[in-house]
């Protein structure tokens, strides 16, 4: 059985998860309204990379004999300057997961609960590479802002991420 403590803030992560979703859908409607489909589907392929992520806490917390209890989501932004601005947030957002899933694995360790620290080390590399892409393609769309045709170009590299199932691949 599952510590209250620790069931209590993975069902929060969850939440977390959900509205990191709801804000990367919310990106993409905003790249596809500004004519940029290939930044729109990264965005839609981030948005269903985090429901896996969600899938992944869910099944965790009911294996563990929890109960899974699902939150508020308020509305995510729908407005953003420009393309760099929105990887920007995407990076800051990304920033502050990494805060929420280190406190999970601080809370792991005060319990001692030693099957949720070793499932959270997943989530842990993970933020890694979602934080790296991040920075990454923000630090591009600052160097082409001013440049249309690269904007494109960047536009065009984005629409080749494809959409994966992460969870399905472990």
């Amino acid at each position: 059985m599952i510590d209250e403590r620790m069931q209590e803030a993975l069902n929060e992560q969850i939440n977390a998860e959900l509205d990191s979703a709801y804000l990367y859908y919310s990106m993409s409607a905003y790249f596809e309204s500004q004519g940029l489909p290939g930044m729109a589907n990264w965005m839609r392929a981030q948005a269903l990379e985090e429901m896996t992520h969600v899938d992944k806490f869910y099944k965790y917390v009911n294996e563990r004999g929890g109960r899974v209890v699902l939150g508020e989501i308020k509305a995510p932004p729908m407005e953003w300057a420009n393309p760099y601005q929105v990887f920007a947030a995407t990076h800051e957002h990304e920033q502050r997961v990494t805060a929420l899933i280190n406190g999970l694995v601080d809370i792991a360790i005060d319990l001692r609960d030693h099957a949720t620290n070793n499932f959270l080390q997943w989530f842990v590399a993970e933020q890694v590479e979602e934080e790296s892409t991040a920075a990454e393609i923000a630090r591009k769309l600052k160097l082409v802002q001013d440049s249309p045709s690269a904007l494109f170009m960047m536009d065009r590299e984005l629409a080749g991420r494809p959409m994966v199932n992460t969870a399905a691949q472990e």
